[in-house]
């Protein structure tokens, strides 16, 4: 009779698979050399996916905090209910030619008037201005813009500004006179 083969063995796991070596590598290669302990991974555009949804997850978040508590106090320009006029414009609006009272049908009416006067050397271009009525509590209740009577103002001119408001809110307590912001 003849010999008998012997079995085949079964397939080794992934794991205990090792990829062919010629020889003359093996001998250069110690057994003991260091080597990764993971492979690296194989989708790439599912970890920039991930991290592209957390992103928008996480401004989405920034966002609704900003609409719902306001915008922290600590980014420069939050506040800046002003802008910044020519430093030879000097405005004066006294707070005996502010008006506020309630007229015959109920509206609240506030009015103001005051001057404008260039000190430079320079003509300038006159800003609009802006009124801010604030309550007790500091907080901006009503705003508006006052167009300018005329475009520029010569050296030493003055200018006079009279602006009046309807349906001021009750709870405005204190009026700021301000150049309108760029």
């Amino acid at each position: 009779m003849g010999e008998a083969e012997p079995p085949t063995p079964p397939p080794l796991p992934h794991a205990a698979r090792r990829k062919f070596v010629p020889v003359e590598e093996a001998a250069e290669q110690s057994p003991f050399e260091h080597q990764p302990p993971f492979r690296p991974r194989r989708n790439p555009t599912k970890l920039w996916t991930m991290a592209a949804v957390a992103f928008a997850v996480t401004i989405a978040a920034l966002g609704g905090a900003a609409w719902y508590f306001g915008v922290p106090q600590w980014i420069p320009g939050v506040n800046q209910t002003f802008g910044a006029g020519p430093a030879d414009l000097v405005r004066s609006f006294p707070p005996e030619k502010q008006d506020r009272r309630q007229l015959p049908n109920g509206t609240e009416y506030f009015g103001l008037s005051g001057t404008v006067t260039n000190t430079g050397k320079e003509v300038r271009a006159l800003p609009e201005i802006l009124i801010v009525l604030r309550d007790s509590n500091d907080k901006v209740v009503k705003t508006w813009p006052v167009p300018p009577p005329q475009a520029e103002l010569a050296p030493g001119e003055s200018v006079t500004i009279n602006a009046a408001v309807t349906d001021v809110p009750k709870s405005a307590k204190v009026a700021e006179i301000g150049w309108k912001p760029d």
